[in-house]
């Protein structure tokens, strides 16, 4: 019988030890050849406004499919701006498995990939953290990251003040302007709707490493191109290219993916400064709905 789980379902299974060492296999064996993956089919409803994905992927026990919708016009609305669903079957004889809600396993498996490429690329000296954007791939990113980092300080930006304002106050971080937040910073992540660079390169220090998450289409920038010039980590080389408008505008130089890293087929830049560049790829959601179904049988 197919069984429907819905995101507290998703909840009650999901444990961030687990699911960041699942992303590491599941990137791992995709940077291995070992998964079928097209990149991402994006429906443009409106322009800016509203978009349709589908995101099909075969691994060796389990294969998938997520329908993502993302609608940037949903922000401040109270309806998330990511909603998914995801379909979950037996790769071996085709039979379903399961269908769930797919909003939480995107929040918690974007989250998920950045801390295990944190783990490989950041200083373990690494104590100072700055979030660009208090929404919910922010907090996502703060669960996730004191699982692979022992942050000493909390620094967090948002073009709302408001909303850092509040953030801030439930996460005992401090509220700062853009460069303040990110001068000095071991590990700074952006997870905004920009469609202009908020981040600068110059106010970056040198062996700080940045996970950037937003900006996900092939016209929207984060990061500026000298941020860009730094040691470049994607989670798909494909992908970046053709979804992820910081790596096309800036022209930058892709030294990796992160299954490559994770997998010992590169080497990690530790003492440079790096770049994790992620736009997000179904096996990372068909790993992680893979696990919420094992955790309910």
């Amino acid at each position: 019988m197919v069984r429907y789980l819905d995101e507290e379902a998703v909840r009650s299974a999901l444990r961030w030890e687990r699911l960041i060492a699942e992303m590491e296999s599941a990137l791992t064996a995709f940077s291995s050849g070992r998964v079928i993956q097209p990149v991402r089919q994006m429906v443009t409803v409106e322009e800016g406004n509203r978009y349709f994905g589908i995101m099909p992927c075969v691994t060796h026990d389990v294969m998938g499919l997520k329908a993502v919708n993302f609608y940037p016009r949903n922000a401040g609305t109270g309806i998330p701006t990511h909603l998914a669903m995801i379909l979950l079957f037996r790769s071996d004889t085709g039979e379903p498995l399961a269908i769930m809600d797919g909003r939480l396993i995107t929040e918690m498996r974007t989250a998920a990939v950045s801390a295990a490429v944190t783990r490989h690329l950041a200083s373990p000296e690494s104590r100072v953290l700055a979030l660009l954007g208090s929404g919910v791939q922010a907090k996502a990113h703060l669960e996730a990251l004191f699982y692979v980092c022992n942050f000493e300080e909390v620094r967090v930006w948002s073009k709302t003040p408001d909303h850092a304002e509040r953030f801030a106050q439930q996460h005992n971080a401090q509220t700062m302007d853009a460069e303040s937040a990110v001068r000095g910073a071991d590990v700074i992540v952006t997870a905004t709707n920009a469609r202009e660079p908020i981040l600068r390169g110059g106010w970056v220090k040198r062996g700080a490493h940045i996970n950037a998450v937003g900006a996900a289409r092939p016209t929207w920038r984060e990061l500026d191109d000298e941020a860009m010039g730094n040691v470049l980590v994607v989670d798909s080389r494909e992908a970046v290219l053709k979804e992820s408008g910081d790596v096309i505008l800036s022209k930058a130089e892709i030294y990796a993916e992160a299954g490559e890293i994770f997998g010992g087929r590169k080497s990690p830049p530790v003492s440079q400064t790096s770049v994790f560049k992620s736009v997000g790829i179904a096996v990372e959601d068909i790993a992680a709905a893979r696990l919420v179904y094992e955790a309910t049988q």
